[in-house]
């Protein structure tokens, strides 16, 4: 399970990277902002359910993080990053484990709560912000 977990990761960010980058290509991030289309009542209802789901997995990521800095810089990430910090948190937690090891490992086990995957993701987030 671990070894297909990881792939399905591997995918979401991946395609996520891809879908991303092929949006920027066609469309800037503000572009879209100022948009008709963003004031679209299904594309309101869509980022509120993204949002919301975000969140939530925030909650458990806050509780698995024991460190006040990694969880604020995990709760950045994921707001402005999305699925593909998301992955990249589940990938870090995935391969802490052997692919042979207890899948429970991956979501009860707490630990101290390392800040350097979420300080990268959380600078390279608002970088992208600042160009788009």
């Amino acid at each position: 399970m671990i070894l297909f977990l990881r792939l399905l990761f591997v995918v979401v960010i991946g395609s996520m990277l891809c879908v991303t980058s092929w949006a920027s290509m066609h469309q800037s991030l503000g572009a879209f902002a100022r948009s008709a289309t963003f004031r679209d009542p299904w594309v309101i209802a869509t980022l509120f359910d993204a949002y919301w789901a975000f969140i939530t997995f925030f909650a458990w990521v806050a509780w698995k993080e024991q460190s006040l800095a990694a969880r604020v810089l995990w709760f950045v990430s994921i707001i402005l990053l999305g699925n593909m910090a998301m992955s990249a948190y589940m990938l870090a937690q995935l391969f802490a484990v052997p692919v042979v090891g207890p899948l429970a490992e991956v979501f009860i086990r707490r630990q101290p709560g390392k800040v350097a995957l979420p300080a990268a993701l959380t600078v390279a987030s608002i970088v992208i912000y600042l160009l788009a």
